[in-house]
C-alpha cells in the first residue's frame, strides 16, 4: 500500500539495491566492450553487445510484467540481481561476451518493471513524481560513477573489472532482501504462455488507446533508445572527432550525461508534474538538435558542454513521462505490465535504433555522418511526438 512518507525503509532499500545493480550494469558494458578488444573482434560487435541485451527483453517483456505483478517485487529484485551476477561470472570464466552479456539482459528484463512498479505501491501518487527522481538520481549517479569507473578499471584489470562487478550485484541482492513484502493486486491464476502473450497484447492495446500512456510509451522509447545508441557511437565517435583511443573517454562522456539527467531530473521535480507534463516536449526536441551539433565539434570542452546538455535535457523529459505512464498503468493494467510493455517499446526502438547505426557502422559510413543522421532522426520523431500530443491535448480541451 501506498506511504505518505517518501524516505521509508523500502524505498531505501529500493534506491541503495538501484544504485548498486546500475554502477555494476553501467561498468559492465566496458568490461563486455574490453573482452571483445581482447578476442580481437572486429568493431561492427561492439553495437551487437546492445543488440542482443536488447532482445533478451524484447523476447521476455510479455512474461515479465505479468510476473512482476504476481509476485512481491522486491523478490523480483533479488532474482534478477542473481541471474546478472551469473552472466558476469560466465563472461569473467571466458563464456562470449556477446552471449554472456545477453544473460545479463535475461536478469535485467525483469528488473525495470519491478523497481518502477514498486514505487507506486511504497508511495503516495503526490510523491510518485518525487520518488522517480529519488530512483533516476540515484540511477544517474550509479551511471555516471559505473561508466567512469568501468572505462578507467578495464584499462587496468579486465579481471578485477568483473570481480568488483560480481561484489555489487551480490551486495545489491542483499539489500534487496529488505524491501517489505506487499500483497500482490493482479494474481496468475494460471501459468500460460498462451495466455501471458494474450495478456500482453491486450495491455499494449489498453495503454496505446490512453493518450497519456502513448505520449509516455512513445516518448520514452525514443528517449532510451537515444541514449543507448549514443553509447555505443560514443565508442567510435572519440577517437574520430577528439583523437583519443583508451575506453575511459568514451566512458568518461557518457558519465557526463549522466551528471546532466540528474540536473535535469532535479528541475522536474520542482517545474513539472503529472497535471503540466506538457512542458517536457520543448525539451525532448532540443535534444535532438543538441545531438546534430555534438556530432560535428572537434574540441573536447565542447563536447563536455553538449552531453550535459544533453543529459539535462534528458533528465527534465524522461522523468514526468515515467510518472505519467506508472500512474496511467496504476489505475489500469497494474504498474508492472504497464512498465513491462514500456520497456518492449523501449527496447523495440532501441532495437531499430541500434540496429541502423550498426548496418551503419558495417557498411563503413563515416561516424560523424552517423551520429549526425542518427540526431536528426531523433529530432525528427519528436517533433512529430509533440504535434501528436498537442493536437491531441487541443482535442480534449473542445
Amino acid at each position: 500500500m501506498s506511504n505518505n512518507s517518501l524516505l521509508t525503509l523500502g524505498i531505501l532499500a529500493v534506491l541503495f539495491s538501484q544504485f548498486l545493480s546500475a554502477l555494476a550494469d553501467n561498468a559492465l558494458i566496458f568490461a563486455a566492450i574490453g573482452m571483445l578488444h581482447v578476442h580481437l573482434s572486429p568493431g561492427w560487435q561492439i553495437p551487437l553487445l546492445q543488440v542482443g541485451f536488447v532482445i533478451t527483453f524484447i523476447i521476455l517483456s510479455p512474461f515479465v510484467g505479468p510476473f512482476s505483478d504476481a509476485w512481491p517485487k522486491g523478490q523480483i529484485l533479488l532474482f534478477s540481481n542473481i541471474i546478472k551476477l551469473i552472466g558476469t561470472l560466465a563472461m569473467l570464466l571466458g563464456l562470449n561476451p556477446l552471449l554472456a552479456y545477453m544473460l545479463v539482459g535475461v536478469g535485467a528484463s525483469p528488473y525495470s518493471p519491478a523497481k518502477y512498479g514498486i514505487l507506486s505501491e511504497l508511495v503516495s501518487a503526490e510523491n510518485l513524481v518525487k520518488a522517480n527522481g529519488l530512483l533516476e538520481g540515484t540511477t544517474i549517479v550509479a551511471v555516471l560513477l559505473g561508466a567512469v569507473l568501468g572505462g578507467k578499471l578495464v584499462d587496468a584489470s579486465l579481471t578485477a573489472t568483473l570481480i568488483i562487478i560480481c561484489l555489487c550485484y551480490l551486495f545489491a541482492a542483499g539489500a534487496n532482501m529488505l524491501i517489505p513484502r506487499i500483497s500482490v493486486r493482479h494474481t496468475l491464476k494460471k501459468i500460460s504462455i498462451a495466455i501471458l502473450v494474450r495478456d500482453f497484447w491486450v495491455a499494449i492495446t489498453l495503454l496505446f488507446r490512453n493518450n497519456d500512456a502513448c505520449f509516455s510509451l512513445i516518448g520514452t522509447s525514443v528517449f532510451w533508445g537515444t541514449a543507448s545508441t549514443l553509447r555505443m557511437l560514443m565508442v567510435a565517435w572519440v577517437p574520430v572527432s577528439l583523437g583519443i583511443t583508451d575506453l575511459s573517454m568514451p566512458a568518461n562522456l557518457n558519465g557526463i550525461v549522466a551528471i546532466g539527467i540528474a540536473i535535469g531530473a532535479i528541475l522536474a521535480s520542482f517545474f513539472v508534474s503529472l497535471k503540466s507534463v506538457n512542458r517536457v516536449l520543448p525539451a525532448g526536441i532540443l535534444i535532438g538538435i543538441v545531438i546534430i551539433i555534438f556530432a560535428n565539434v572537434m574540441n573536447l570542452y565542447v563536447a563536455i558542454l553538449l552531453m550535459v546538455i544533453v543529459g539535462t535535457l534528458g533528465g527534465f523529459y524522461l522523468i514526468p513521462l515515467n510518472a505519467l505512464l506508472q500512474e496511467c498503468g496504476n489505475e489500469s493494467v497494474g504498474s508492472g505490465h504497464a512498465v513491462a510493455v514500456q520497456s518492449f517499446v523501449e527496447n523495440c526502438v532501441m532495437f531499430v535504433l541500434i540496429g541502423l547505426y550498426t548496418l551503419m557502422n558495417k557498411a563503413g559510413i563515416p561516424v560523424v555522418q552517423s551520429a549526425t543522421i542518427f540526431g536528426g532522426t531523433i529530432l525528427s520523431v519528436i517533433i512529430l511526438l509533440a504535434m501528436f500530443r498537442m493536437n491531441s491535448y487541443a482535442n480534449r480541451l473542445e
